[in-house]
Formats: structure tokens, C-alpha cells, sequence
């Protein structure tokens, strides 16, 4: 009898503090899930697991454990946001698979896709032919972004000369929108794609009333010359 009230004591305990844990690593964790978040939510379920079948054991040596992952979680998380880099070796980085209407079978290969893949990728974006894809992007999650072609698509308030202001430069290439710009740390290929330098993104900034390149959170630039600039939030006193 005891060794059943130890059970469900620990099976209770287990459950809100799993939920504790899932809120303070954010709404991340609920959503879709990379590879990293994947080991995370593993290791989460077999410690809890373990803690209310190995009764005959201190609760400590499983919640402790759990708790050190919750703070792993949260470390990584935040450093995540300060380099791209160890996000793409942790997590994995978007990959086009369709670009300018054409299938790359070098990304096909890279990602294991097969064309039947491909199919069911496109099915569930409810595209009945590659003929009508001009991008697709696998992304880190698994799941892929389809965009059609621009003759594909519906009528918006641009097709009928609504229109909104002009583009904010006069850069124009073939492709999707680049950031240039993560958090406050100019990203040189990206600019070698679209042909400019750090002067003309300089000059492109001061555009938005911003002087110096590490007071920008994001920015990016779409085949359109369109530039999308957020300024850091401010410090709060």
C-alpha cells in the first residue's frame, strides 16, 4: 500500500512539475519541434518515467536531473539567439529544395527526400504539381514552406494597382527575402548574393533613422528591394 501512495504521489508530482518546467522553457517546446527540442521532451519523458517505476528510489535522483535539462534547455536557448552558427550545427538550417521552379536533387539528397517525399511535402500544402512551386524550403522542423508561382496565386489588392509605398532600394535579385542583419551582426554572404557591401547597407539603414548596425535586431531584403529593418528594443529603467 505504500509503495502504491509513492506511485501516485510521485505520478501527480511528476505531472506539474513537467508542466513547471515546459512553461519556463516557453512556448517553444509546444510547437514544432527540432531535433534539439526532440532529445529535450526524450529526456523529460524518461525521467519521469523512471521516477514513478523506481519507487525504491530517492525522488531526488530523477527531479534533479530534470531540472538540470529545464536549465540546459533555457542556456542553449539563449545562446542560440546570440549565434546563427550553433543554431545550424544544433538544430539544422532551413534548405531550398525548389528554387526558381527548379528541384535541387543535390538538397533532395542532402535532406533524404525522395520524390514521393516531395509529393506528400506538397499534397499537404495543397499543390497538386511542381509546375506551380516557385520555392519550397525544408526547414529545421521537418517541415516544408511551399511558395507558388506568382501566377498561381490569387488576386490581392497589388493586382488592381493598390499598391503600397515604393521599394526602399533599387536592389533587385531572383529569390527569397534575405536577412542581412541578425541581431546587430551583418551577415557578408548574404549581401555578396544581392552584389552590395556593408557602405551601402550603412547607407540603407540610415534610411530608418539608425546610425549604427548593432542597434538592429533584423533585417532583410526581398526580390522586390523591399527592406524590413526592427530596431532593438531599449532597455527598460
Amino acid at each position: 500500500m505504500e509503495d502504491l501512495t509513492t506511485a501516485v504521489m510521485r505520478t501527480i508530482f511528476s505531472f506539474f512539475f513537467i508542466l513547471l518546467l515546459l512553461r519556463l522553457m516557453g512556448k517553444r517546446e509546444l510547437g514544432k519541434l527540432s531535433i534539439f527540442d526532440v532529445v529535450i521532451s526524450i529526456m523529460l519523458a524518461e525521467m519521469a518515467v523512471m521516477s514513478i517505476e523506481q519507487i525504491d528510489k530517492k525522488a531526488s535522483l530523477f527531479y534533479v536531473p530534470m531540472l538540470l535539462i529545464c536549465l540546459l534547455e533555457i542556456t542553449m536557448s539563449w545562446f542560440f539567439m546570440k549565434s546563427k552558427k550553433a543554431r545550424d550545427v544544433m538544430e539544422g538550417s532551413a534548405d531550398l529544395i525548389i528554387e526558381n521552379g527548379e528541384i535541387r536533387e543535390d538538397a533532395m539528397r542532402r535532406n533524404r527526400l525522395n520524390f514521393d517525399d516531395l509529393m506528400v511535402h506538397l499534397r499537404q500544402k495543397n499543390v497538386k504539381n511542381i509546375a506551380d512551386v516557385e520555392f519550397a524550403v525544408i526547414e529545421p522542423t521537418g517541415e516544408m514552406s511551399v511558395f507558388p508561382k506568382e501566377s498561381r496565386l490569387p488576386v490581392t489588392r497589388g493586382d488592381l494597382n493598390l499598391r503600397g509605398p515604393a521599394p526602399a532600394s533599387q536592389v533587385t535579385y531572383s529569390g527569397l527575402p534575405i536577412p542581412l542583419i541578425l541581431d546587430g551582426k551583418v551577415r557578408k554572404q548574404a549581401l555578396q548574393k544581392i552584389g552590395q557591401n556593408e557602405l551601402w547597407l550603412k547607407r540603407e539603414i540610415r534610411k530608418f533613422g539608425v546610425k549604427d548596425i548593432r542597434e538592429v535586431s533584423f533585417c532583410s531584403i526581398d526580390d522586390r528591394g523591399c527592406i524590413f529593418l526592427d530596431k532593438k528594443d531599449k532597455p527598460r529603467h
